[in-house]
């Protein structure tokens, strides 16, 4: 058939969830296995599927809309930007980089930032930048330099971060494997420190301040900062993957703030647990547009010069429109607080019922980044049994590493509307009650 012949199908012509998952499975690559929910409209902490079932959103598309679906505010600046100029490529400059970049670095309090786009990429942009650094500055000798990773960690899918990956389902018949990674228990500073100690060509340490697909696995309160703490007397980088944590997700600006209650922008979170490198996306864009950013002060930035990294889009016009606009929402809407106090109050009505049910055994998280552990084993179906009951009944989560069910809905949820999603999974819980 040639091109002229092809002919092309309408999204109007779909017309149930089962023949979108029927395209899917016919042309695209199987690389996900999805609930089957095929959603068609977002707004707000809502969705909607084909059949126009209403759903709560609970997972946010992993943290990336955590200002809520199809936010007016971001989507009127994708729009203006995009009907003005929407890419130069780094061949040139356009007239919203620089604009952004000041607000950001502002905002997050580092000298420099560099754009990229997949959260992926902004690993790896770390990991290129850490290594450099290592070599430049620290005086490793070239291609000797190692990083810290943790137990369990969950930074992306590219051969260079899957080769530290736990999880042999990302990494098995992927090799060979990038070297130059030391793996160590997570939430355990003593084998941190017993690291450092024995290997002088440390260039830095990469960590999640909360494990996230590891099923939302939430450090002791002085982990992070005990992190921090032997970095620096050791001179290796603190990098942070706030990808997912990081926004207003866990009730501070940043999870390296930990529990504090300044909701960002304090000298705690400035000085104390605050990283050498912080690397973020998901809701830097408000789930609107794919924006990534590394940031770090001009001591560990300035290594990187012209023609050693790069890409395309990163740091295009639309991307830094959308994700100032987003990034303003959340400080107007103080979305951090209401994560903060609702999260609070999730846990809290979770635990309830828990005391009194056996189906689950524990709820953790912080802030409104929160999982349950189901009482069955990692290779049963309960938990995935589960979610397809809770979409039943109009909510919508994910299950992850088997027994585990991460809850994380838009940040702009209110009380009310938090409350009756309670409701639902606490009902559909007992249905499964041993």
């Amino acid at each position: 058939m040639s091109v002229d012949t092809l002919d092309k199908m309408n999204v109007e012509d779909v017309k149930s969830s089962q023949q979108a998952i029927d395209l899917e499975d016919k042309y695209g690559a199987h690389n996900y296995h999805p609930l089957p929910a095929v959603l068609k409209k977002g707004e707000g902490v809502y969705v909607w599927d084909v059949e126009d079932k209403k759903y709560y959103d609970f997972l946010s598309a992993y943290s990336a809309v955590n200002q809520g679906h199809c936010h007016p505010r971001i989507v009127d600046a994708m729009h203006k930007q995009s009907q003005t100029i929407s890419l130069t490529s780094r061949a040139f400059h356009n007239n919203v980089l620089g604009v952004y970049e000041k607000y950001a670095t502002e905002y997050f309090k580092f000298d420099k930032l560099l754009p990229m786009n997949s959260g992926a990429e902004a690993v790896e942009t770390a990991i290129k930048i850490c290594r450099k650094w290592a070599y430049e500055e620290k005086g490793i000798p070239e291609t000797e330099a190692k990083i810290i990773v943790f137990e369990n960690n969950f930074h992306g899918r590219t051969t260079t971060i899957i080769s530290f990956s736990n999880d042999e389902g990302a990494r098995k018949n992927f090799g060979p494997y990038t070297p130059g990674f030391i793996k160590v228990p997570y939430n355990d500073a003593e084998a941190l420190e017993k690291v450092l100690k024995e290997n002088k060509n440390i260039a830095g340490a990469l960590i999640e301040p909360i494990q996230g697909e590891a099923g939302v696995f939430t450090p002791d309160d002085d982990f992070i900062p005990k992190v921090k703490s032997l970095c620096k007397a050791h001179n290796v980088l603190f990098m942070a993957d706030e990808i997912q944590t990081g926004i207003a997700r866990t009730g501070a600006l940043l999870a390296v703030c930990g529990k504090c209650d300044c909701q960002g922008h304090c000298e705690r979170q400035a000085t104390y647990s605050r990283p050498d490198v912080l690397i973020l996306g998901k809701a830097l864009s408000g789930g609107a547009y794919p924006v990534s950013a590394v940031l770090a002060d001009d001591a560990v930035m300035k290594v990187i010069q012209p023609g050693q990294h790069g890409s395309t889009f990163g740091g295009n016009p639309v991307a830094a429109a959308v994700a100032m606009e987003a990034l303003e929402v959340v400080k107007d809407e103080k979305l951090a607080q209401n994560a903060r106090r609702l999260g609070d109050l999730f846990r809290s009505e979770l635990n309830k019922f828990i005391e009194n049910h056996n189906i689950v055994t524990l709820v953790r998280g912080r802030g409104l980044l929160n999982a349950i552990v189901i009482n069955d084993s990692e290779d049963s179906s309960t938990a995935w049994d589960i979610c397809v009951a809770l979409k039943e009944n109009g909510l919508l989560a994910k299950p992850t590493h088997g027994n585990i069910i991460r809850f994380a809905p838009p940040l702009v949820i209110t009380e009310d509307q938090l409350m009756d999603c309670v409701h639902i999974i606490t009902k559909t819980l007992e249905q499964f009650e041993k």
